[in-house]
């Protein structure tokens, strides 16, 4: 990669101290792809041409391909607060934009349950620098999905208990609208899942490159920092093809694969330390030979970077090679009995078993502790 700011598309752009902790930095483990290396030339050349700017991105591929890391590698590259938001099937269109929320009196807020009294105090107190959203995840420890459900569930009950009085209300923006409107690198995984054409449309509009959002308060225009990274599952249970209007919107897409086997052995050796070559090797093959088999049998399940990482370090702890292939790998692609037979038949086939069983029976723990040291 070239040197560290080179693709920074605005350098003189000012950012609070908040903002730069949402900078994301690189791990040493971090190992630079094509794909990352392709995407950076291409929105670097197209940032200032108007019409020809590249602002959305489509990385599309099977769960552990990557995209995430790729997606939070952009932001580091570019300079650029990171943010996510993790869509599912019943978003609605105040999970986009945000919500209006009456501020309950402090006499009423006290007869609530506590769990909703610590929701609600939570966002009372909110510099607005947070999205609802991420409020509730903090203060009840909850998923984003969970947070969501809960938000509705607060607008409800905060307009029970103002009992017809004057009231005062207040706007959240969602993580969507901060980022729209700071000028972040915004993450959209799995738009793919949400069910409501409208919730899509409004998502769609937003993605315009000169486009705007209407807030119940004001028009607020595309950021011109703004960079959204789409990020879906090919093979995701309940995801359908991605809206064609949404798709149509991205200016630059990736097919997020596996990577070839020396980068894969190359990034096992950064992230977990373990120096095997040998070993990292034979593993690398069962992944390859595994992704391959369960695709071409449509076995849902994927045979990805993650299972490669805990498999390969499960080994450097001294585990056994061919019972944690099926602990780390085998039973996450799938549990039925026919699959996990066409798994090991493939695996026969390519001679990958007796390899496996060919390796030593001890592997060294302190392979990895020393280099980790």
């Amino acid at each position: 990669m070239q040197e560290h700011g080179e693709y920074y598309l605005s350098p003189e752009r000012p950012l609070t101290d908040a903002e730069k902790k949402l900078v994301w930095k690189k791990p040493l483990s971090h190992k630079v792809s094509e794909e990352e290396r392709r995407i950076c030339k291409e929105i670097k050349r197209n940032w200032n041409r108007g019409e020809m700017k590249i602002a959305n991105i489509l990385l599309e591929g099977d769960a552990g391909s990557g995209k995430t890391q790729l997606a939070k590698a952009l932001s580091a590259n570019f300079g650029l607060p990171y943010t996510k938001v993790t869509c599912f099937a019943d978003m609605d269109k105040s999970d986009i934009i945000g919500a209006i929320l009456p501020v309950v009196s402090s006499e009423r807020l006290e007869k609530m349950e506590h769990l909703e009294q610590t929701a609600l105090k939570a966002l009372y107190d909110s510099d607005g620098f947070q999205s609802t959203t991420e409020i509730l995840m903090n203060a009840l420890g909850i998923t984003r999905e969970q947070a969501a459900l809960k938000m509705k569930q607060l607008l409800k009950l905060a307009a029970d208990h103002s009992d017809g009085e004057a009231v005062e209300y207040r706007f959240y923006p969602s993580e969507i609208v901060r980022a729209y409107q700071k000028g972040y690198l915004l993450e959209i995984q799995e738009p793919n899942v949400i069910r409501d054409a409208a919730v899509l449309m409004a998502l769609n509009s937003a993605l315009e490159l000169d486009g705007s959002i209407n807030l119940p308060t004001e028009i607020i225009r595309r950021h011109p920092d703004f960079i959204a990274v789409i990020t879906t599952n090919r093979s995701y249970a309940g995801s359908r093809a991605l809206n064609e209007a949404l798709r149509d919107r991205v200016q630059h897409s990736e097919k997020m694969d596996l990577p070839t086997k020396e980068v894969m052995i190359e990034r096992a050796m950064a992230k977990i330390g373990y120096q095997d070559e040998k070993v990292l090797s034979i593993l690398a093959d069962i992944i390859i030979v595994l992704d391959q088999t369960a695709r071409t049998n449509a076995i849902k399940g994927v045979a990805g970077m993650r299972s490669f990482f805990y498999w390969a370090d499960a080994v450097a702890e001294g585990a056994s090679l061919k019972e944690s292939l099926y602990h780390k790998v085998i039973y996450k692609i799938t549990t039925d009995s026919e699959e996990i037979g066409l798994l090991e038949e493939a695996l026969e086939n390519h001679g990958l078993i007796a390899r496996l069983e060919g390796v030593p029976g001890e592997v060294k723990k302190n392979e990895k502790a020393t280099m980790m040291q």
